[in-house]
């Protein structure tokens, strides 16, 4: 038989009708693929993107001191900007005195048994503005009164016994006025006076409500910024306070710069102590995988032993041999201890994957083609275990950041002033009755975190199984 040229020639192409109706996808392709159909795994993935951004980003932003103190926003809810009046420091109210009236009751008054009870003060007042510096209040004076006490209430009472809290009495009946400057915040108050005769006190009462402004010295807007150094601005002038958008908490801090702060300390610990332990897992099960034998169980029989050790006992040792005080920060004794005392499941998830891969026909091409035990480990058996260590980490990061928030609220992590969203929730639960912003934003911080993490590493799991390929 013979050839010619013309039977060499290359074939014209055609369309096939026939051939793939996609193009092939690589293994992390067709994860990718499977992982965005996830809904719920995408927006975990997003919320894990916008967490990252607000630890690292946030504090370029929001450039607000995290530990700067602020008594005059105590607890202050959530809030865009306040109004503030402006006040001189140290002005001091003389109390009034009524020359006219006798310092006490007269004798006569003292010496009847059946003497009435005193009246009521009349004409009580507000003098001034009031504001959180100070209320000022005054009255006319009861006749045969020695003294008069003042109470100071949230509602308005309507019987002697919801008068509300006591603050001073006078020291004489005719000092017939009061300035409370115990405490103030922002709000509604009720003063209410009553006289006494020296022995018994009156059950009459008069009350009036103060509508009390939040108030800051010169002094204070300048030196915190609130007003510029040579503005027209002086006392009784109107000024805007910085925003708080999350509020602050009971030394005046702001509860959002805290939170990016605390961020940096949960997350720092909830990222870097998982990828520490797990890869020390990983490359302890992938030698005893590979090895076998008696290494590999002796090897095992150590990791069986590291499990049963109780992980807050020797977390509390670590704090003690690396010279923890109480009262101080234990953030490498926590790593210390993840690092020590987690890593074994990661090595027994490892040794099972490479107990199977090795075993696999690739492997066995690959040791009869002269690759040494190093190459097959490093080209072979750990990048086919990565989709199984990435799905690991992913579970890893939100059980660290819970155990960071547990071992700081109950006093063993993170110690004040130092932030973390498990200190603060400490702190927060001292008045979450009052102030529940301050206990809120930090738990739902964690427990957004928590299930986001989960949530993807649901999504991974399923996405990276390839048995999930046939099913498609």
């Amino acid at each position: 038989m013979q050839f010619t040229p013309d039977d060499f020639a290359p074939a014209e192409k055609t369309a096939d009708v026939h051939g793939l109706s996609r193009p092939s996808l690589s293994y992390w392709e067709d994860a990718w693929l499977r992982l965005k159909k996830n809904k719920r795994a995408v927006a975990s993935l997003w919320i894990v993107i916008g967490l990252l951004l607000f630890t690292v980003l946030g504090p370029f932003l929001w450039r607000v001191d995290s530990f700067e103190q602020n008594l005059d926003r105590i607890s202050q809810p959530p809030n865009l900007g306040v109004e503030a009046l402006l006040v001189e420091r140290g002005s001091r109210w003389d109390v009034p005195v009524d020359a006219a009236h006798p310092q006490g009751p007269s004798d006569a008054y003292l010496a009847d048994p059946d003497r009435p009870e005193l009246a009521a003060p009349e004409n009580l007042r507000v003098v001034g503005e009031p504001n959180t510096w100070g209320v000022r209040i005054q009255w006319d004076a009861v006749e045969n009164a020695a003294k008069y006490n003042i109470y100071r209430n949230t509602y308005e009472p309507t019987k002697p016994s919801e008068l509300g809290l006591p603050l001073l009495d006078t020291l004489a009946g005719n000092e017939v006025g009061y300035e409370d400057a115990l405490d103030l915040s922002a709000g509604e108050y009720w003063y209410s006076v009553t006289a006494t005769d020296g022995i018994r006190e009156s059950t009459r009462f008069a009350t009036i409500r103060a509508d009390v402004r939040l108030a800051v010295t010169l002094q204070t807007a300048l030196r915190r910024g609130y007003v510029e150094a040579g503005s027209n601005v002086g006392a009784g002038d109107v000024i805007r306070l910085p925003a708080h958008p999350f509020g602050t908490d009971a030394l005046g801090r702001d509860l959002l710069a805290r939170l990016m702060h605390g961020a940096q300390t949960s997350l720092f610990i909830g990222i870097v102590a998982p990828v520490l332990y797990i890869l020390f897992g990983t490359a302890w099960g992938a030698f005893a995988g590979f090895i076998g034998g008696r290494v590999d169980a002796l090897m095992m029989r150590f990791a069986d032993f590291v499990v049963a050790l109780p992980f807050l006992l020797f977390m509390i040792l670590f704090r003690v041999a690396s010279g923890v005080e109480a009262g101080e920060s234990g953030m490498a004794a926590i790593l210390i201890a993840m690092v020590v005392l987690l890593w074994p499941a990661t090595a027994r998830l490892v040794r099972g994957q490479i107990l199977q891969i090795r075993e696999e026909g690739y492997v066995q091409a690959a040791r009869l083609m002269g690759g040494d035990d190093r190459y097959l480990i490093l080209r072979h058996m750990i990048p086919n275990t990565l989709g199984v260590i990435l799905v690991t980490l992913t579970f890893a990061i939100p059980t660290a950041i819970f155990t960071e928030a547990f071992l700081s609220f109950i006093g063993m992590g993170v110690a004040p002033p130092t932030p973390s969203w498990g200190s603060m929730c400490l702190d927060g639960l001292k008045s979450i009755y009052n102030t529940p912003h301050e206990l809120l934003f930090p738990a739902l911080f964690i427990s957004v975190t928590v299930l986001a993490f989960n949530l993807l590493g649901d999504g991974l799991r399923d996405a990276l199984d390839a048995r999930m390929r046939s099913k498609e």
